[in-house]
């Protein structure tokens, strides 16, 4: 057995001189050392020495500044991970595993997930379900996850050492999006959790992954890894599995699994309990109004003013102490991606006529719900509303056909049909929805229309009505109004 202790000494020195070479550290190794032993205890060591390995075998130090923000905006999904899931395809139905009895059965796959997700049933991944949700899902929560970590980029929260735990990993989307958001000099220590056979795809698409990306696959129930369920933890009784899993970790990935787990809320909240002290709960969930719902009541019921935990984006909390109870179907929108090989594929051999649309198999929107908690109270934006200043949305009823203040965040894209332009806002303190309708753009209110997604805004002198069809409060933006970008 290697003398650990002797190898991170000799690697903490040379840290400072030269590229750390194995076959170097292994002649100063009592007794003597393989290289590729020494190189194999870099490997297991270099997360907690901040070594990340090159291309050419050598080991250097990961730079102590945080992740930069990569300008995320992928257009497609890549080739290497597209062939990587139509081999996995080949090998289980063949060549042409589009067509006939194999391509039948992965579109009826495809069918069924999306009406069990509509309707709320519970999800089961056999072997072709797996890949059935592979072909359809994959590409979009690829692109989802680097958008969503944008927000914590922006503040320098997120290091280029992490130790990511994926929660319902599935088929691999989140897992990959991050390999690629993240720069070529982190090294990440990847845990996912994945109970299905969703996890086989999960394995064969991290290969594509790089040197520094280490992934575990942990073939386990969310419930039964974070302990909700009252068993063991990790691994359950297998000790030296358990010895595997960091303590803590820098981020928790639920992507897309919330709906599916039977009580989410305690499942987010062991979660939290199992982040370092300036780590992140990362969720996201398709743009559709029961999972996006379904989210933010996760996220209100985990952050409340009692916890500490604090909704860093995108919906912040403007008031101190304040909770929103409104609906909350809050998402955003990016540019589609082009449509890749296996769906066109899977698509073009549906038989017309039999029910199958063109397009039915193609998903290349981009739109998500999301939520970033975290147990230090950090929010992505420093801001708070005062009452000398603006009126609570909680208040709105106190202000119906009267000219108000408000402190806004925005929380949606135009969700008009190419009237007057109509935006979701909130300020964490609302009952009901609000909505901001802008009747008249001028140059002092046009902030609002190039305000991004969870962007903070001033209203001024908007005026306050009640929509009794919608059971919503609109408020005007028109000529008297003024609207000023507080943060981006």
């Amino acid at each position: 057995m290697i003398d650990r202790a002797a190898v991170r000494n000799n690697a903490n020195y040379l840290r400072n001189v030269r590229p750390i070479d194995p076959e170097e550290i292994a002649e100063y190794i009592e007794g003597g050392a393989h290289p590729a032993v020494v190189r194999e205890t870099l490997r297991e060591e270099a997360f907690d020495l901040r070594l990340r390995e090159r291309e050419d075998g050598a080991f250097e130090p990961v730079p102590d500044e945080p992740v930069a923000a990569p300008g995320w905006a992928p257009t497609a999904f890549p080739e290497e991970y597209s062939f990587a899931l139509e081999d996995l395809l080949v090998r289980e139905f063949g060549a042409n595993w589009h067509r006939g009895e194999s391509g039948a059965e992965l579109r009826e796959a495809v069918r069924r997930l999306k009406d069990d997700y509509l309707y709320g049933n519970d999800v089961a991944y056999d072997r072709v379900a797996a890949l059935g949700y592979a072909i359809y899902h994959l590409p979009a929560y690829y692109a989802t996850i680097g958008y969503v970590l944008d927000d914590l980029v922006e503040n320098g929260l997120l290091d280029r050492t992490l130790r990511v735990l994926d929660v319902g990993a599935g088929v691999g989307g989140p897992a990959l999006g991050l390999h690629d958001y993240l720069p070529d000099d982190a090294v990440v220590d990847y845990h996912a959790v994945e109970p299905s056979a969703a996890a086989d795809v999960l394995d064969h698409v991290l290969g594509e992954t790089g040197r520094n990306f280490r992934p575990t696959i942990h073939e386990a129930t969310a419930e039964s890894f974070l302990g909700t369920d009252g068993g063991g933890g990790p691994e359950g009784g297998d000790a030296a599995a358990r010895d595997a899993v960091p303590e803590e970790f820098d981020l928790v990935v639920f992507g897309n699994v919330l709906s599916e787990l039977d009580d989410p809320v305690a499942v987010v909240e062991a979660a939290l309990g199992r982040l370092a002290d300036d780590g992140s709960v990362v969720a996201f969930a398709p743009a559709d109004r029961n999972t996006a719902m379904g989210l933010r009541d996760v996220e209100r019921a985990v952050a409340t003013p009692e916890s500490g935990v604090s909704a860093y984006a995108p919906a912040l909390r403007l008031w101190p102490n304040a909770t929103p109870s409104d609906g909350g179907w809050s998402f955003d929108v990016a540019d589609d991606l082009e449509v890749p090989p296996f769906q066109r594929r899977l698509d073009e051999a549906a038989e017309r006529g039999s029910g199958d649309e063109p397009g039915e198999f193609v998903n290349v929107d981009v739109q998500f719900a999301y939520a970033i908690l975290r147990p230090d109270g950090k929010r992505r934006v420093d801001v708070q509303a005062t009452a000398d200043r603006c009126a609570r949305m909680a208040d709105s009823e106190d202000h119906v056909t009267d000219r108000v203040n408000y402190l806004a965040v925005k929380l949606s894209h135009d969700l008009s049909d190419g009237d007057n332009a109509l935006y979701r806002v909130g300020d964490g303190s609302q009952a009901v929805d609000h909505y901001l309708v802008c009747t008249r753009e001028t140059v002092l209110n046009d902030d609002l229309r190039a305000a991004d997604y969870g962007s903070v805004v001033f209203v001024e002198n908007g005026l306050v009505l009640w929509n009794d069809d919608e059971g919503a409060y609109n408020v005007v933006v028109d000529d008297e109004t003024v609207v000023d970008l507080v943060a981006p």
